[in-house]
């Protein structure tokens, strides 16, 4: 039977396609407004058990890192206090802010893994990318700390124990990576796992400054050098902070993904799929950066059946873009929401 509705609660064809059945089939021509869906799970629910695996593993990567980390910020906030040593207090800073980050990345993936509800209809999996621009954040705020400290030891120089400072920064470094170790093999396509992986870098990269610091002022009394190794990793920890912040802002802003265009999909289908005599209102997001979902609405040919149509479009976008989870809205008469939704994004046309 033809499914009639009003697009007002459409919202651009999304929160709808979370709230109707699945695997709608429809073998007859059916008015305008008519869904079909992909037969796929919904975006909150673990679409594999390769999924689950990663996020298994991941959530114990994490975990061993954060107890590493935790246990050495301790020995290096006390080695930094006793040398004098901004560089050592920098990575001991950059320490505690990767445990909470650590630990908020755990958090992030042992709840991500909840099923869907009905509030919550796309699952928390987006928890993940909530950590991760939170840890990416407080990467600024320690860059920051970093280069305010450093220019005052420039303007009022403070001794710096060159040998103790070596001791704790060699261990440092050691500390540092095995719990590199320990976080690599996880996932680098995981937004909230590269954000964990940037953080335990830059201590690493914050421990081998401060040896260089250390051997610097242990062959010739050069104070100086402390700082200023400070404010390069500072300026190494900014970089990493803003591709964590900028990825992860883009999929909290529902942002079209990396890899994925609109103009090219509606070109596309209207190119190869025989079915499809128009694409248009053509939607692509992800939910934590490895999930693609697209919604779109399509104009079939003359005597396409609308099963054949849904079908078509669904194995073309899986075959050529990789993308499983997707809603199409197959059209025989105009495009109501020309009316509803205003100028249209770059890559759909009017409905006609």
């Amino acid at each position: 039977m033809a499914h009639d509705h009003q697009h007002n609660s459409h919202l651009h064809g999304r929160e709808r396609d979370h709230n109707d059945a699945h695997g709608h089939d429809h073998g007859k021509r059916q008015s305008h407004g008519a869904h079909d869906h992909s037969s796929h799970s919904h975006a909150g629910h673990s679409h594999s058990g390769y999924n689950h695996l990663h996020g298994v593993t991941d959530q114990r990567r994490i975990g061993w890192a954060c107890i590493i980390i935790a246990v050495f910020m301790m020995v290096e906030t006390a080695g930094g206090l006793l040398s004098g040593s901004l560089a050592l207090l920098a990575d001991a800073g950059h320490m505690v802010s990767d445990a909470a980050a650590l630990g908020f990345s755990w958090a992030a993936v042992h709840y991500g893994r909840r099923p869907a509800t009905a509030q919550l209809s796309y699952g928390f999996k987006r928890l993940e990318i909530l950590a991760a621009f939170v840890n990416g954040c407080a990467l600024f705020v320690i860059a920051g700390w970093i280069g305010v400290e450093a220019i005052r030891r420039f303007a009022s120089p403070v001794p710096v124990v060159g040998q103790t400072m070596l001791v704790i920064a060699v261990a440092g470094l050691v500390a540092n990576i095995a719990a590199f170790y320990v976080l690599n093999g996880g996932n680098r396509e995981n937004l909230n796992m590269r954000s964990a992986w940037f953080h335990v870098l830059g201590d690493m990269l914050g421990s081998v400054a401060a040896i260089v610091a250390a051997g610097v002022i242990l062959l010739s009394g050069w104070t100086p050098i402390d700082p200023i190794l400070s404010i390069f990793v500072a300026v190494i920890i900014l970089k990493s902070a803003w591709g964590i912040v900028k990825s992860s802002a883009h999929i909290l802003l529902e942002g079209t993904p990396a890899g994925v265009d609109v103009a090219d999909i509606k070109a596309d289908l209207e190119r190869n799929v025989a079915e499809v005599r128009d694409a248009h209102h053509i939607h692509a997001w992800s939910i934590a950066g490895e999930q693609h979902l697209v919604t779109l609405h399509v104009h079939p040919t003359d005597g396409a059946v609308h099963r054949d149509v849904v079908a078509a479009v669904r194995r073309r976008l899986s075959e050529r873009y990789s993308i499983e989870h997707v809603t199409v809205q197959v059209e025989e008469e105009a495009c109501i929401d020309e009316h509803q939704h205003g100028p249209h994004r770059s890559g759909a046309t009017k409905c006609h």
